[in-house]
This record gives C-alpha cells, sequence and structure tokens, in this order.
C-alpha cells in the first residue's frame, strides 16, 4: 500500500469541501485521499478482530465517503471530528454483521472446492446451474419489480455497487475487482457487499 497523503490544511480543506458540495468529483477524491490516514489510525483498533485488515479498511473508508457526503460545516464539527464517527460506525457495522452471521447457519458458509479449485459455499448448491444471482430473481418477478424493491430495501451504496455489477443502468456489467477500484475497497468486500444486498433481495421474494 502506498505511503498516506498528509491531510490538507485548514484551508485547503474548507476550500475541497465547498467545491465537493457543488459536485467537484475531484475535490472529492482529494478530501477522501488525504484522510485515509484517518482511517488507517482508527482501523488499528480493532486489528485484533476476526475481520481481515483491507475489510476493515474497506469499512473504514465507506465511512469516509459517506461522511464527506453528509458533512455540514455549518454543524460547528471539524470535517476529521464527523469522520471519524461515521468511520467507526462503518465498522462498528461490519463486527455486528460479522458476530451475528457466526451465530447462524450462514449461505455462504464455504463447502469446499469444484472442480476447478474453486471455493464453493451453500448458496452456490442452492441456485440454479450457469444462472447468477441477479437472473434467479429475475425468474421470480420481473426487472421493474427487483428496482422497486432495491429503493425500499438497500442502503444507497447497496443500490450503486448491484447497478454497477450487473449493468442496471444499461451499461456493461463490472467485475467484483472493477467495482472495488470504483469504489475504493478491496474485492472481497465488494463481494460481502453484495451477498448481503442480494440476501436481502431474496427475501423480499419469500
Amino acid at each position: 500500500m502506498p505511503p498516506f497523503l498528509n491531510p490538507l490544511s485548514i484551508a485547503a480543506e474548507e476550500e475541497c469541501i465547498e467545491k465537493c458540495h457543488k459536485g467537484d468529483r475531484n475535490a472529492r477524491h482529494q478530501l477522501i485521499e488525504h484522510n485515509l490516514r484517518l482511517v488507517a489510525h482508527i482501523v488499528k483498533k480493532y486489528n485484533n478482530s476476526s475481520i481481515a485488515g483491507e475489510d476493515l479498511m474497506s469499512a473504514g473508508v465507506i465511512g469516509l465517503c459517506k461522511a464527506i457526503d453528509t458533512y455540514n460545516e455549518k454543524k460547528g464539527n471539524r470535517l476529521v471530528t464527523y469522520a471519524s464517527r461515521c468511520i467507526e460506525n462503518e465498522i462498528l457495522m461490519l463486527l455486528r454483521q460479522e458476530r451475528k452471521m457466526t451465530k447462524e447457519t450462514s449461505l455462504f458458509e464455504p463447502l469446499g472446492k469444484d472442480k476447478d479449485g474453486n471455493e464453493m459455499n451453500l448458496i452456490d448448491v442452492l441456485e440454479m446451474d450457469g444462472i447468477d444471482p441477479l437472473d434467479n430473481l429475475c425468474h421470480i418477478e420481473q426487472l421493474e419489480q427487483i428496482g422497486i424493491y432495491m429503493q425500499d430495501v438497500l442502503t444507497d451504496y447497496e443500490k450503486e455497487l448491484l447497478t454497477l455489477r450487473y449493468g442496471l443502468d444499461g451499461t456493461k456489467a463490472k467485475t467484483q475487482r472493477e467495482v472495488g477500484e470504483i469504489f475504493g475497497i478491496s474485492r472481497s468486500y465488494v463481494s460481502r457487499m453484495e451477498k448481503k444486498a442480494l440476501s436481502k433481495l431474496r427475501k423480499c421474494f419469500i
């Protein structure tokens, strides 16, 4: 991992925040890059958990992005103060989800390897051969109905992730690695988020 950039000066940060509020994606990217050191610092507190460091970092980056997107300087707090809470909240959500999954039989519990050496899990066995999870859902209801459920039960990040993964906006579907590069998170964390989002959608059809 390349060395983290130093935090922006107060003046430079305020300028980036103002531009970000006006939709400047480069300014948003600068705020993210110059606050990754903060994410890493908070992640260190949870390095003894059962979750991989890169997944903790990915969760922290998502928290940072949410903080930047919702930050309101008029409330009196510095971005670093507000972002710290958002980063920690996202990590804690991941930890709670992890603990919950260990208490029940997970659809994604590893069962072994297939003939090509790829890991198989329970959901792979339950799904129809050769059809991806979203296609299974499409066979149950029309795509329009799935769009309604996505608005009802998914977070904005989950909706964007599935849209990118399956090309729901009419563009070419992307791999988990490609989505990870767009979000600035690891491929494994994209996989985790994708499975969680699809699981939410499946429950709508039960």
